[in-house]
């Protein structure tokens, strides 16, 4: 198993609108951002997810969060949507999801998680919320996994301690509120997501 994106970061647009996510999204893929996950908590998620896999389809892996359900893959695949990140570890969403072709980063806390996550299909892990557990948690969990497994650690990340979850085995991370808050100005996430790749590339010189 292998990350296919070069920047194992992904950037998690939570809240953005449709009016807002071809800009923003444009502006991560320039800043050097290649994996974008937009929630399905956020405004008309089709609308923005559909728009924004048309235009940068063939620069990043797009796709969304909080996938809940097996209907919501379904209804992601007609969108081309080639992403699905969860928050928790549900079989039934995996394998639909790598049923349908779609990298899969499955939200876990636990080894029995973990070990059901990949047993499902799911091609990466995302240990959630990692900042309540710690790197040193996720160290001891990743002693367990097969090598081979992309771990990112979401949850709490930023350019500050993202350092740490890389020492603790983690290929990269996902990037929430330290990267985008709803309503942010353009600026603002040109600015922090430059923050995180100079983090990001200090953490594995």
């Amino acid at each position: 198993m292998s990350w296919p994106t070069k920047l194992p970061l992904i950037a998690i647009l939570r809240g953005i609108t449709p009016d807002e996510a071809e800009a923003h999204v444009g502006a991560l893929i320039d800043a050097g951002f290649d994996a974008i996950e937009i929630p399905l908590n956020s405004p008309e998620w089709a609308k923005s997810i559909g728009a924004t896999v048309q235009t940068f389809g063939e620069r990043a892996l797009i796709g969304a969060g909080t996938v809940l359900e097996p209907e919501q893959v379904d209804e992601l695949a007609t969108l081309h949507s080639k992403l699905v990140v969860t928050p928790n570890t549900d079989a039934a969403v995996i394998r639909q999801a790598v049923a349908k072709d779609m990298i899969v980063a499955a939200g876990c806390a636990t080894a029995s998680e973990a070990f059901t996550a990949l047993k499902a299909g799911a091609q990466a892990l995302k240990i959630f919320p990692s900042s309540a557990f710690g790197p040193g948690y996720i160290r001891a969990l990743k002693a367990v996994l097969p090598p081979e497994v992309p771990v990112f650690a979401v949850g709490g990340v930023t350019p500050e301690n993202l350092h740490e979850f890389i020492a603790a085995g983690c290929i990269g991370a996902g990037l929430g509120s330290d990267l985008y808050r709803a309503g942010q100005p353009l600026s603002r996430t040109v600015e922090k997501a430059r923050a995180f790749i100079a983090a990001y590339k200090d953490a594995v010189k």
